[in-house]
């Protein structure tokens, strides 16, 4: 049954390639949606996919890429969009 999932990401997480690397890992995962940064210097990610998908996506993004610094991610429930596919919005 697939869910969709809100997630607030905070820390170093942008200018050092963190939404690209959220894209990719979604993609490793199966999960579709989209992620984007926000004004206040965290990153914003809505994500869809199974229970199992959606926690292993999470665990992956808490240890972020080489550059980033993951400080936080608050996350809460989303309404289930049905996205084809996980892109990086502007």
């Amino acid at each position: 049954m697939k869910q969709a999932r809100h997630l607030l990401v905070s820390g170093k997480v942008q200018g050092v390639g963190f939404r690209y690397f959220a894209q990719m890992t979604a993609v490793d995962h199966g999960v579709t949606g989209w992620t984007k940064n926000l004004e206040n210097g965290s990153v914003a990610i809505h994500a869809e996919g199974t229970p199992e998908q959606l926690n292993s996506f999470g665990e992956s993004l808490k240890k972020g890429n080489h550059f980033a610094k993951v400080h936080q991610i608050e996350e809460g429930a989303a309404d289930l969009q049905s996205f084809s596919s996980f892109r990086i919005k502007y």
